[in-house]
């Protein structure tokens, strides 16, 4: 059964510190307005050190949105580390409390984290579950787990084709080239500057590839689910 088109999807991240949530947040709402959505980003951080409990939101909709803050109520859930589950380092507990009918979860992990009896609860929702390992996607494509965000970033947009590639490509290089763009171009860089530039390119060519692996494998794994695009496309609707 595909899953029904909203207006609006509403995403929380719960992470770890260091996972680099915040800057997923930051591209998923940069690539969502590049393809014509309105969208905005926000964390939400308790202490700032890595391995503590962090979060992140997205709002995405065809219609203007005015709301910040918390994602209370979720239609989608994505796991960065497997800690926010077995350990219960999450803001909220259980992590899926509030998730939508219909909505979607992804974790990064390689195997099952899930109860009988939160398999059950999420079932009576028809919320759909998909088990990714990103970290280990993200070492085996990019050379590092520094790419675990690229990662998760791809496999969100690959199940729910809100955007294609082009946008979530131009989500990243809005979110790493941004100083080199405003300096005005490479020709007038000089040499310290320029092999920095290269690097970030580089940076940037691995992150892409990363998403763009994780885009398939979910893309095919919301098919074999029978999940179409989340959200209609902003031609398709009249903004009001």
């Amino acid at each position: 059964m595909s899953q029904p088109k909203r207006r609006r999807v509403n995403v929380r991240m719960p992470a770890i510190g260091g996972q680099g949530a915040v800057t997923a947040a930051h591209i998923m709402a940069t690539a969502a307005d590049y393809a014509g959505y309105y969208a905005v980003s926000n964390p939400f951080f308790g202490a700032e050190k890595r391995m503590a409990p962090a979060e992140s939101y997205v709002r995405i909709g065809v219609d203007p949105i005015y709301d910040r803050g918390e994602v209370v109520y979720p239609d989608v859930i994505m796991v960065f580390h497997s800690q926010v589950i077995t350990m219960g380092k999450s803001y909220t507990m259980p992590f899926y409390s509030g998730i939508k009918k219909n909505g979607l979860i992804i974790v990064n992990t390689e195997e099952d984290l899930l109860t009988d009896r939160d398999h059950k609860f999420l079932e009576s929702l028809n919320v759909k579950v998909f088990n990714f390992p990103a970290t280990k996607f993200a070492m085996e494509i990019a050379g590092t787990e520094l790419a675990t965000n690229m990662a998760m970033l791809g496999a969100f947009f690959g199940a729910t084709q809100i955007v294609g590639m082009d946008a979530i490509e131009e989500g990243i290089k809005a979110r790493f080239l941004k100083k080199f763009v405003a300096s005005g171009g490479t020709m007038s860089l000089d040499s310290a500057i320029e092999r920095k530039f290269k690097k970030k390119l580089e940076l940037i060519e691995k992150n892409i590839n990363t998403a763009k692996a994780a885009y398939e494998i979910a893309q095919d794994w919301a098919k074999s689910q029978g999940v179409e695009a989340w959200l209609p496309k902003p031609e398709e609707v009249a903004k009001v």
